[in-house]
């Protein structure tokens, strides 16, 4: 194995992955704050999972999204 290409293809595929799940998570909000289902001070609870078929299983990693304010937390 080429641990030079390795390294770079999965920065590239973490890179493609948070660039992809930023905007989601964006729509996701703003569609939620249009709909009157956040008030726009929550923190949310997020997890992300990461697998690779045959050779990791899913490694759920998990975090918080402040949107402003208190950041109370949300619920459900």
């Amino acid at each position: 194995m080429d641990e030079e290409v390795f390294n770079l293809e999965v920065r590239k595929f973490l890179k493609h992955f948070g660039l992809t799940a930023q905007r989601e998570i964006e729509k996701a909000v703003e569609a939620a704050l249009r709909a009157g289902k956040l008030g726009g001070n929550e923190t949310l609870p997020v997890t992300a999972t990461v697998s690779i078929p045959g050779v990791l299983p899913a490694v759920d990693i998990g975090g918080r999204i402040s949107l402003g304010g208190q950041g109370t937390p949300a619920n459900g």
